[in-house]
């Protein structure tokens, strides 16, 4: 029974969606569905991966491989029916800055590291934990991602004549300002026109490609009127027919993997937090679960596969999987095909690449940013209590000014902080409470003498509010002989909050006051017994059943005192 027990659970943990397809039966008609929607997304991605790769620092064709690598392991290998895997906009900051410091190298590298983490994350089980991220936090980070996409864009939809845009946010504002006299009216018309059409086409057309047709119509544009504007062609030069030989990145030693750690951790922190966010937004939608720590083994092993072949780090793409599931897509076949189709358009179609003009894709990474922003999340968390309020503020101008890796930190630390402020807060003392846990009262003529005080303990009690119950000591004056503590109500107990009771239990001794521990759960006095504070029961403090009990401890505890 053990057996197939754990078999069940092995199974149901990382098996992937796509072998629970096939086990369940896979008929010619769920392949046209999933064909034709692999076939929309794939006519959706194309642009956007070749954008994606701009922005991100590299070239065009590495969202490309990024797409067909990475997106058909992600589908097959991943714990989502209908997920849609590839580069995306929440990594074009990550990567940029990656390139700017360690090389195209070192951004391979440090992708496969995140592969390894999220593999271990996967094996480990935290595919749940991401509901322990504080949505301020991911808002905040998510918006300022946003913020910089947008701006990074500024020089090729106005066409400006700059070599190389700086990374920092406000020195990048200043080189636009600077280069504004160097304004392309011809880039501006195409990216305004194309701006225009991806709005319009959305608006009244949501079913036709808009990215797709605007780069058609600009690069007919821009070919016709022989506009000049700056294209894939003459900025990259032709794209390769196929995929490149997988190797491994050069450059790999000790040193280098240590300075890489902050990089990778953030490369699968993204990667794990968006697959996983994407996942329950499908989830949503197909009223189906998927497996989350399935899925980030998958998404581990497509990002230590694709830098092999010189792809970008990858993950879930929340826009492309609804797009999949509007499209008809049924299971991990649709975003299989999809890459399929990526790698078709890449052996047939690449020698028309070239004359997509820049200004085309930075009109769609600045519908892509916007998409981002997540504005009405942003207003409607902007209602919420001010601690959440400074998280999410904090992280998004953390993440647009200074670093994303630092916003991160600080946003979990920070709303870490106020957590437990709140649940300090929320943990109180109350003094003279004789109600047992049934709300029952005490009689009167049960009431406790005057050389006995109870007060009972609400809340979980932990580091946050260790301190509180030092001062309760302090604040009986004069000193009762028994002091009755219930702890009833409170759920848990951390190491913390074990010091801290241990301490109080010292101060009552040298104060000559006996403590009754009463009403102790099952989980709290698992971790007092474990560390040791029950061995110390005796002549200092005991622990009762309940409240009765310890009132008649305390009684016979008075009386055995008056003789003395």
């Amino acid at each position: 029974m053990n057996r197939i027990s754990n078999k069940s659970v092995w199974w149901h943990l990382y098996v992937p969606k796509l072998f629970t397809v096939l086990q369940e039966g896979y008929s010619l008609k769920f392949f046209r569905a999933d064909a034709l929607a692999g076939l929309t997304v794939a006519i959706v991605a194309i642009p956007l991966a070749m954008a994606l790769g701009i922005a991100s620092g590299a070239t065009p064709d590495k969202g490309l491989i990024t797409a067909v690598v990475a997106g058909f392991l992600i589908s097959a290998l991943g714990g989502s029916r209908v997920q849609i895997g590839g580069p995306t906009g929440a990594f074009v900051v990550v990567v940029y800055n990656v390139i700017g410091q360690h090389g195209y190298d070192g951004l391979l590298i440090a992708t496969m590291m995140a592969g390894i983490m999220l593999l271990i994350a996967g094996a480990a089980r935290l595919g749940t934990w991401i509901k322990y991220i504080p949505q301020p936090v991911i808002t905040g980070f998510t918006a300022g991602i946003a913020v910089i996409i947008f701006s990074s864009q500024i020089r090729d939809f106005f066409g400006l004549e700059i070599e190389k845009v700086p990374g920092l946010f406000l020195e990048k504002w200043k080189v636009y300002w600077d280069a504004r006299d160097s304004l392309n009216l011809g880039a501006l018309g195409v990216s305004s026109a194309s701006l225009v059409l991806i709005f319009v086409l959305r608006k009244y057309f949501p079913h036709l490609p808009a990215f797709l047709l605007a780069v058609v119509f600009s690069s007919v544009a821009v070919i016709s009127f022989g506009l000049p504007v700056v294209t894939i062609g003459s900025a990259f030069g032709e794209l390769p027919h196929s995929l490149p030989m997988p190797h491994l990145p050069e450059g790999i030693n000790i040193v280098r993997i240590v300075e890489l750690i902050p990089s990778a951790f953030t490369i699968a922190f993204l990667a794990g937090v968006e697959s996983l966010l994407s996942s329950v937004v499908a989830d949503g939608m197909i009223n189906r679960r998927h497996r989350s720590n399935c899925e980030l083994v998958g998404q581990g092993i497509a990002n230590l596969v694709s830098p092999l072949f010189g792809g970008l780090p990858a993950t879930g793409a929340i826009a492309r999987t609804v797009t999949n599931i509007r499209s008809g897509g049924k299971t991990p076949v649709s975003g299989i095909m999809h890459a399929v189709f990526i790698l078709l358009a890449m052996v047939f179609l690449a020698p028309l690449a070239s004359y997509i003009p820049l200004a085309a894709l930075a009109a769609i990474l600045m519908v892509v940013a916007w998409n981002m922003s997540e504005h009405e999340k942003i207003r409607h968390l902007l209602k919420a209590p001010f601690g959440e309020r400074l998280v999410l503020v904090l992280t998004f101008v953390l993440t647009v000014a200074v670093d994303l890796t630092v916003a991160i930190e600080v946003g979990v630390v920070l709303a870490a902080i106020l957590f437990m402020h709140q649940m300090a807060e929320h943990t109180d003392f109350i003094e003279k409470d004789v109600d047992d846990l049934s709300g029952d009262r005490i009689p009167v003529e049960e009431e406790l003498p005057s050389d006995v005080v109870s007060y009972r303990l609400r809340g979980p009690l932990f580091f946050g509010v260790g301190s509180r119950l030092m001062d309760v000591v302090e604040q009986l004056q004069p000193a009762p002989k028994i002091f009755i503590l219930r702890l009833g109500l409170v759920p848990m107990i951390d190491a913390s909050g074990e010091a801290a009771l241990r301490t109080f239990l010292d101060n009552c001794q040298r104060k000559g006051i006996f403590v009754i521990l009463s009403n102790l759960q099952p989980a709290p006095r698992r971790v007092l017994k474990r560390m040791g504070l029950l061995d110390g029961e005796g002549l200092d403090y005991v622990f009762s059943q309940d409240f009765q009990d310890a009132r008649v401890i305390a009684l016979k505890r008075l009386e055995l005192v008056t003789i003395k």
